[in-house]
This record gives structure tokens, sequence and C-alpha cells, in this order.
């Protein structure tokens, strides 16, 4: 968030911001969802890596490799439980 210029050139600190700033605290499924994405993310990053011999014409790799492609299901899944775990603590509270 970019603060607005002040006399001078110069921006104002995010301590004199006019209005009200919240800073809300994590959500009771925050912390699955960003696990899920890094083990997404590293599933993606595995399937980028078992796929490129098959381009390059070497030799495939072995079927570990193929196994960690599943860690984008797996990341999904954990993101799913983490979404699903916030909307039922959202519910609760109203």
């Amino acid at each position: 968030m970019l603060s607005a210029p002040v006399a001078g050139g110069r921006f104002a600190a995010a301590e004199n911001y006019p209005g009200r700033v919240s800073t809300t605290p994590s959500g009771a499924g925050d912390r699955l969802v960003r696990i899920g994405a890094i083990v997404f993310f590293l599933g993606a990053l595995s399937t980028l890596v078992t796929m490129a011999p098959l381009f390059l014409g070497t030799h495939p790799l072995p079927s570990i490799a193929w196994s960690l492609c599943m860690l984008m299901g797996v990341g999904f899944l954990i993101a799913a439980a983490g979404v699903i775990r916030s909307v039922r603590a959202g519910a609760a509270k109203q």
C-alpha cells in the first residue's frame, strides 16, 4: 500500500496514516492455506522437473520423481481444508 505524498515531495510514514488501519490476526485456517500453497508449488516444481526429460529426449526419471508430482493434489487438499476451517470459524463467530 502506498502512502500519500505530503508537502515537499516526501511520503507520510505509515504511523501518520489519517484513517484507521485494522490489523486482523490470522484466522483459524490461514496456516493450513500457507502450508498447502507451499506443498502445491513443490509438487508443481517436481512436475516440471519430471516432465523435462520427456521433452529433452533423455532418460525418464525414476518412479519416486513421478510420485512427488502428487504433492500438487495433496497441497490443494491441505489448502482447501484451511479454507473450510476458516469458513467454519467465521460462521461460529456470527
